[in-house]
């Protein structure tokens, strides 16, 4: 991938891969692990889902307990709008949200929607038929891809998850 290309993640729940694009070409797909209640969309703190829509990496940190990780925008747009509606937050913290989005910063990861959704390292990844999702809505790489995936992407870059 050269420097000039515009990385993208899609992340395919049901099939457990992570796919790296670059300028809209595949360039690399990775086996993840995902939350302990993977099929579900996330919507509160501790559900252990990982969330499903659009968002884009918000921050990176080289010292996670996870050995590297990239934040994800959560909640969205569409979680917050859900979670006013559903009485989950208050108005302010919508606001919050929005506005977070809007400048492409943080959201607020502290409400009830639940938040500190990351790709993050720490091998290893189980595989095959008896593969277990152990995150509690994070989406988990071996270190030698997270390693290799946080080279590659920036603050900003769009990320997709999909059922």
């Amino acid at each position: 991938m050269k420097a000039s290309e515009q990385p993208s993640i899609v992340v395919q729940k049901r099939a457990r891969a992570l796919l790296l694009y670059a300028d809209g070409r595949l360039e690399r797909t990775y086996p993840v692990a995902l939350g302990r209640n993977w099929a579900a969309d996330k919507a509160v703190e501790g559900d252990e889902a990982t969330p499903l829509g659009e968002f884009y990496v918000c921050a990176k940190n080289p010292r996670s307990k996870y050995f590297l990780s990239l934040c994800i925008s959560y909640p969205n747009a569409e979680d917050a709008d859900r979670g006013l509606a559903a009485g989950l937050i208050s108005a302010a913290e919508h606001a919050q949200i929005h506005e977070a989005l809007r400048m492409h910063r943080i959201p607020p990861q502290r409400t009830r929607l639940g938040g500190e959704i990351y790709i993050h390292g720490a091998s290893p990844v189980p595989t095959g038929p008896a593969h277990k999702d152990w995150t509690r809505g994070c989406i988990a790489l071996e270190n030698p891809a997270m390693q290799e995936l946080y080279g590659l992407v920036s603050v900003g870059t769009p990320v997709v998850i999909v059922a």
